[in-house]
């Protein structure tokens, strides 16, 4: 390892641990992260901060005002009574309806979708403690259901992506969609299975303290939107969710839209500019931008590409083909979960999947597709968008979080690469 390695990956474990120890406010850690990338050497100022003008962080903060616009609506009052009517039934029946009720949602908008989750996300934190069922019991497992497609027929990005590496790396006998979508379907069943396990793991508290939610249930009783202002702040709220979902139609004005309606909101007097700039800058979004910098410090060091040529060259010819396609899934979500890029490490690691299973006479489209979705199912740390989300809105200890997390990470691994051997057989 070179010295910038050893520099990166201190500051990582840094970082890590002080967000574990919580002896800083949430959010704190990645910034002063940031600043050591800095002195050390490893990053410049711009470098550093580049998460402060990322599209996606621009994009999240935005939405976070429109959010915030509206809640003061009564359609959201008429959404949350629906959540709290299987809320207030409490159980477990209730908890699993609601878990295939946003796994379905997510069947419209596909996996990764920033607005799905962050609207699931925002709803759930809207809804008072109850003790039949705790919300800190539903943050987790709704907030990555959103990742989770029960009816997965929208899986083409991921299946572009998988043609995208086999052709790159020389094979050309094709991919069958249908199959493509069974593995993800497969996936899906693994994270609903460990889900309906976990019930019983998730902490009980509030993420929501009383005092807080009955202040803001008695303003919104008080100070009730004239319909006009109602009916706008619905409007671009769909406008905002529409744009995120087309994003690979409509390009880069889908990461300004949310902005471009929050400052509706702020003109038609719908929020104040105090509510406008708290939302923007929440801790769940110093927290997304800080992590950036040192993701992408990570990177450029050369960490990932070593840890993909050490595995390369240890796995020898002996390896069982199970054995190393849950290897590369393993590295390929781990470097996505620690980098926050999805697409890059999907693209540092499949075509070395690829080579290797080719070298040794195996069929690679199986260890392409689970390299390739393996890549958007990580997320056993917060060190990225969701699973930052989830750890900050839910008032987790990071104990709390891992306990969910690290077993579901590692269900939906096993599930994903079960599933693409049995669709795409190596021999």
């Amino acid at each position: 390892m070179t010295i910038e390695m050893i520099l990166a990956l201190g500051i990582l474990i840094l970082m890590i641990g002080l967000i574990m120890s919580d002896k800083m406010a949430f959010g704190a850690p990645p910034i002063l992260a940031c600043l050591l990338l800095v002195v050390v050497g490893l990053s410049t100022v711009q470098e550093a901060f580049a998460g402060f003008v990322n599209p996606s962080v621009i994009m999240i903060a935005g939405f976070m005002v429109v959010m915030a616009g509206l809640m003061k609506t009564r359609l959201i009052g008429k959404v949350q009574s629906s959540m709290l009517a299987l809320v207030n039934k409490g159980g477990y029946k209730s908890y699993a309806l609601l878990l295939v009720v946003v796994m379905l949602g997510a069947s419209l908008v596909g996996s990764g979708s920033t607005g799905y989750y962050v609207l699931i996300l925002s709803l759930i934190s809207t809804i008072p403690y109850n003790k039949k069922m705790p919300t800190s019991k539903l943050m987790m497992p709704l907030g990555f259901a959103t990742n989770h497609p029960l009816l997965p027929f929208n899986v083409a990005l991921f299946y572009g992506v998988t043609v995208s590496v086999l052709e790159t790396a020389g094979y050309t006998g094709g991919l069958s969609m249908s199959k493509f979508a069974v593995v993800n379907f497969i996936l899906a069943l693994g994270f609903l299975v460990w889900s309906l396990i976990a019930y019983r793991l998730l902490p009980d508290h509030p993420i929501t303290e009383a005092s807080e939610y009955d202040e803001v249930a008695a303003t919104t009783e008080i100070e009730i939107l004239p319909a006009w202002k109602e009916y706008s702040t619905i409007a671009v709220f769909i406008i905002s969710v529409v744009g995120m979902m087309l994003m690979s139609v409509i390009g880069n004005a889908a990461y300004v839209i949310p902005g471009l309606a929050g400052a509706f909101l702020l003109m038609i007097n719908v929020l104040d500019f105090k509510e406008v700039r708290d939302n923007m800058g929440a801790p769940v979004i110093l927290m997304m931008a800080g992590v950036i910098g040192v993701a992408d410090a990570l990177a450029n060091s050369g960490f990932t590409v070593m840890i993909g040529d050490v595995v390369a060259n240890s796995l020898g010819n002996n390896v069982s083909p199970f054995i190393l396609i849950f290897i590369f899934a393993l590295l390929t979500s781990t470097c996505a979960t620690f980098t926050g890029s999805n697409m890059g490490s999907v693209f540092i690691f499949a075509p070395i999947a690829i080579a290797t299973s080719m070298s040794l006479g195996l069929n690679p489209v199986a260890a392409a597709t689970a390299v390739v979705i393996s890549g958007w199912n990580g997320g056993y740390m917060p060190v990225d968008g969701m699973p930052a989300m989830i750890l900050g809105m839910g008032k987790y200890k990071l104990p709390q979080f891992w306990l969910f997390s690290v077993p579901m990470y590692l269900f939906r691994i096993l599930a994903l690469c079960i599933g693409a051997m049995i669709m795409f057989p190596v021999s």
